[in-house]
């Protein structure tokens, strides 16, 4: 089960002003599951976006790009699950425009003017023909106050629908910002995460949005890892639609910046808490380090370690494996005699060995929780970064294993 994460409740996720979501079942791969997902935009909304840098990034990540690029007031954007349009070359691209098209017609607007996503099994074409059957179903069913059924239609092997809502007064006048995203395995991401979609009423340009959605991402999506891998269909958007009034420029972006990124954040932690198989929700701080690059070498070699993540699993407090991951880090002028190691508040390392303070018992009382921190501090500068992992458990093998069945 999830560490300490419940379900969003339906009636604390707020409407925002310019923003209506459908969701359809289009048997993609699964019959009676929610798995198709409009999101229509009043004109005048600006969109913008990170995605995978994975190499062979997804059919629907290629032509989001595109449509983005060409400049044109997005309208819509249309999520699947079940199928993931990777690996699938160029009938995958053709088979994401047409998705668009067909989609831009009913919606009566230009197909560049549609965003498509996927999510799912990689290289299995693409079943464009349930997506389109579907899609009136989705649009009969758009409404404002829908984030709670379109959390659900993106999950995969997610268990709990994530999504949250918070509000902010700027120039005296309350924004809204709402956002979902779904991931739980196939996590390290790369500017971005699986799938996130936040929204907000505030009035952003183009050029801001794009500025203030990498730099939430990179505070947040971007500071997750479940299991070292980057997923070819990574995508978090970031759309503005402008109906609260409010004009956000470099006056208060800091403010705007600040509440994107706290949705951000308990978005992705949700993802990691929602970790395929996942016992223990890690929290990594590197303090002290020289740039937030080696900060963050040393977190994630301690994060992707399996020898680490199954030692926390067990809830054995072996914790060398730690130091190994550390030393392999790649940060070749470490001096491990400076540096601490610390569990919670339990001190476990220093002078480039064991504590003499610690005690196995002590250890043992930290491991046994949920909800773990893991600090280390460097001693070589002012520099510090946190990330967020999970353990390995039995069970990511078991659900990967049997992923396609």
């Amino acid at each position: 089960m999830p560490v300490n994460l419940s379900a969003p409740v339906a009636g604390q996720l707020l409407p925002v002003a310019g923003v209506s979501l459908g969701i359809a079942q289009a048997g993609i791969k699964y019959s009676n599951r929610k798995d198709l997902l409009v999101i229509q935009l009043d004109a005048g909304s600006n969109v913008a976006g990170v995605f995978t840098t994975n190499r062979f990034c997804a059919a629907p990540v290629v032509v989001a790009r595109e449509h983005l690029a060409a400049g044109q007031d997005i309208r819509a954007l249309v999520v699947n699950t079940g199928n993931a349009n990777a690996g699938t070359g160029e009938a995958g691209i053709q088979a994401a425009r047409t998705t668009c098209a067909e989609l831009a017609k009913l919606l009566g607007c230009e197909p560049e003017q549609v965003l498509p996503y996927s999510t799912g099994v990689i290289m299995e074409p693409l079943p464009v023909e349930k997506i389109i059957a579907g899609m009136p179903q989705a649009i009969a069913n758009l409404k404002a106050d829908n984030w709670f059924d379109a959390a659900q239609a993106i999950m995969t092997t997610d268990i709990v629908a994530k999504a949250v809502s918070r509000q902010v007064q700027i120039n005296g006048k309350t924004v809204t910002v709402t956002g979902m995203s779904k991931g739980s395995g196939m996590i390290h991401p790369n500017m971005a995460t699986m799938l996130g979609y936040i929204a907000t009423d505030g009035a952003i340009s183009q050029p801001l949005l794009q500025l203030l959605v990498k730099d939430a991402a990179n505070a947040s999506f971007n500071c997750i890892t479940v299991d070292g891998d980057t997923s070819t269909n990574d995508a978090l958007m970031l759309i503005a639609t402008g109906k609260s009034g409010v004009v956000i420029d470099d006056t208060n972006r800091w403010q705007m910046l600040e509440v994107v990124t706290e949705v951000a954040t308990l978005l992705a932690q949700a993802i990691v808490r929602d970790g395929e198989g996942a016992t223990k929700f890690i929290t990594i701080k590197i303090e002290g380090g020289k740039d937030e690059a080696e900060c963050k070498k040393i977190g994630y070699a301690i994060a992707h370690s399996p020898l680490v993540k199954t030692a926390f699993f067990a809830s054995d407090p072996n914790l060398g494996r730690i130091l190994a991951a550390i030393g392999y880090a790649g940060v070749t002028d470490l001096n491990v005699e400076t540096l601490k190691l610390y569990l919670d508040d339990v001190l476990v390392a220093e002078h480039g060995g064991r504590a003499a303070s610690y005690q196995e018992a002590d250890g043992q009382r930290v491991m046994q929780q949920s909800d773990i921190t893991i600090r280390v501090v460097l001693n070589r500068g002012a520099v510090n970064a946190t990330l967020w992992t999970c353990d390995f458990s039995y069970d990511y093998v078991k659900i990967n294993a049997s992923y396609r069945s």
